[in-house]
C-alpha cells in the first residue's frame, strides 16, 4: 500500500544543478504506489516544524477534537523569534483549535499543549512519537519534542516524512484543516475572558501568496525552517486528472 524505492530516482527536467541545492527530496504518486523522483530520501535530516505532522497524527489518533485542553506554564518558554499562537498559562481551548494552530500557523505552543494533553508531558509524548513512528515504518526517525525546534537527537528522513504524512491524509479531519486558507482560534483565559487568534497557513500555496504550477492543485501541507534544517516543505497535491501526489 506504499510507495517504495531503494535509492535515487531521476526525473526528466530536473538537472543535477537543481538537485545539488537540496538536502533531500522525493515525489510520491499516491494512487499508483510509485516513487517518481527521489534524491537522498533516506539520508538523515533535521525536520524542523514538519515534526508537527507526527504530533497531529497522534492527536487525531488518541484525542477527541472537542476535548477541552488547559494550557500549562510550559507554553511561555519560547523565544521571541519562535512561532507561537499566543497561548497563555491557564487558557482553555479545544484540541481541534490547537490542531488548527499547529498545522496552519505552526504554533510551537500548540505542540506543547497537545503533547501534555495526550501524554502528560513532552517527554512521555516523545516516547509515543517514536513508538508510533516505528509502527508506521519510519525507522530512520527519532523525536524528542512535538514541534521540531532543533536538537541533535531529533531527526528524520524524507521517506519517513512521507510515511507519516501518508498516514495523516487517511484522516479527513487532517485534510480539512490543511486545506483551509485561515482559521480563528477561540481561547478562554484563566480569568474567564474570551479572545480569538487568527491563523493562516505558512505555505504560500494555501495562503494565496503564490500560484501553484499550471495543472496542479495544492491542497496544503506543512512547512518548517531552522538554521540547521534549512527550508522544509511537504505538500499534498493533485494533477488535472485528480491523481494525488505527496512531495
Amino acid at each position: 500500500d506504499l510507495c517504495v524505492a531503494s535509492g535515487d530516482i531521476s526525473l526528466s527536467g530536473i538537472s543535477s544543478d537543481e538537485t545539488n541545492t537540496l538536502h533531500s527530496a522525493a515525489l510520491f504518486d499516491v494512487d499508483r504506489k510509485k516513487v517518481d523522483f527521489s534524491y537522498q530520501m533516506f539520508d538523515k535530516i533535521y525536520p524542523a516544524s514538519t515534526t508537527k505532522l507526527m504530533t497531529a497524527y497522534l492527536a487525531f489518533k488518541y484525542g477527541n477534537m472537542d476535548d477541552i485542553v488547559t494550557v500549562s506554564d510550559s507554553v511561555s518558554g519560547f523565544a521571541s523569534d519562535e512561532v507561537v499562537c499566543n497561548l497563555q498559562p491557564g487558557d482553555t481551548v479545544t484540541l481541534y483549535d490547537l490542531l488548527c494552530g499547529l498545522l496552519l500557523r505552526s504554533g510551537n505552543d500548540c505542540g506543547v499543549a497537545i503533547a501534555e494533553h495526550i501524554s502528560g508531558s513532552v517527554e512521555a509524548f516523545a516516547e509515543l512519537m517514536n513508538s508510533e513512528a516505528k509502527a508506521l515504518g519510519a525507522t530512520g526517525s527519532h523525536f524528542v519534542n512535538p514541534h521540531g525546534l532543533h536538537n541533535e537527537n531529533h531527526y528524520t528522513t524524507a521517506y519517513d516524512l512521507y510515511l507519516i504524512f501518508n498516514a495523516c491524509i487517511q484522516d479527513q479531519r487532517f485534510m480539512d484543516i490543511i486545506s483551509m486558507d485561515s482559521y480563528t482560534m477561540n481561547l478562554t483565559g484563566a480569568d474567564g475572558t474570551t479572545r480569538t487568534f487568527d491563523v493562516v497557513p505558512t505555505n504560500y500555496y494555501s495562503s494565496g501568496k503564490i500560484n501553484a504550477p499550471e495543472g496542479i492543485r495544492v491542497f496544503g501541507g506543512k512547512t518548517g525552517t531552522t538554521d540547521e534544517a534549512g527550508c522544509c516543505v511537504i505538500l499534498y497535491s493533485e494533477d488535472l486528472e485528480k491523481n494525488p501526489y505527496i512531495s
